[in-house]
């Protein structure tokens, strides 16, 4: 598979042109991670099936050459069998400690952040979008309207932070998660942040919160400042 060829990275975005996916974020990271360049190619929520003929339903959607592929792991694996150089993982025990970090991810804090967020991810969604969101996602609250969803999300951000606390201990002693230089799951957790950022108009984070604020600063200055953007909202209060 030649070097030379494209690599074509399906994008979900919002009105602004954001991008905003966790899972696509995370990709981003790997790809600079592994100093290849890429075209993005922006999708709202409502393109992604016309995307190779409806076979996906969500992004990141990875294109290079004749391999057409979604699904970040997968992605992920990919890209450290096409470019072995500056590998994501060093070993199966790795791709293991990722994966429960990933889980400890989605089930303490992103499950949290949609029942705070997601009724701004549909007003920040663009217009032609906003139908499908809404309608896709009350179903998923059983018929709840989003902005019964996210009522009094307020009284529920000191249980979000305080769900932090084992990635605090941690970076309290070590500059990334990966420990003295990022790894998968740093920018696995780095991808979440992207993604609120992306929409908040509640900053998630204790204005205090010294740890965090430090190592997002040094994730989001990685590789020529790829997590800086003046369309970002503020994280922190």
């Amino acid at each position: 598979m030649a070097d030379g060829e494209v690599l074509r990275l399906y994008e979900l975005v919002l009105a602004n042109g954001r991008s905003a996916s966790p899972y696509v974020w995370r990709i981003r990271y790997a790809l600079a991670h592994k100093s290849r360049p890429f075209e993005s190619v922006p999708v709202g929520f409502t393109g992604i099936r016309a995307i190779a003929d409806g076979r996906f339903r969500t992004v990141p959607i990875l294109e290079h050459a004749q391999t057409l592929l979604a699904e970040s792991w997968d992605i992920a694996a990919y890209l450290d069998t096409a470019f072995p150089s500056r590998p994501l993982f060093c070993g199966p025990a790795e791709i293991a400690m990722v994966r429960m970090f990933e889980s400890w991810i989605a089930a303490e804090i992103v499950r949290r952040l949609v029942g705070i967020y997601v009724l701004d991810v549909h007003d920040a969604a663009r217009p032609e979008d906003r139908a499908y969101f809404r309608t896709s996602r009350e179903s998923r609250f059983g018929g709840k309207a989003l902005e019964e969803v996210t009522a009094g999300r307020e009284q529920r951000l000191p249980e979000l932070r305080a769900a932090f606390a084992p990635l605090r201990a941690h970076l309290s002693k070590s500059p990334f998660v990966g420990g003295d230089a990022p790894n998968y799951a740093d920018y696995i957790a780095l991808g979440v942040f992207q993604w609120v950022a992306s929409f908040a108009t509640l900053p998630m984070l204790a204005g205090d919160d010294l740890v965090l604020r430090a190592w997002l600063d040094r994730g989001f200055d990685l590789y020529d400042g790829l997590g800086r953007d003046a369309r970002m909202k503020p994280l922190f209060e």
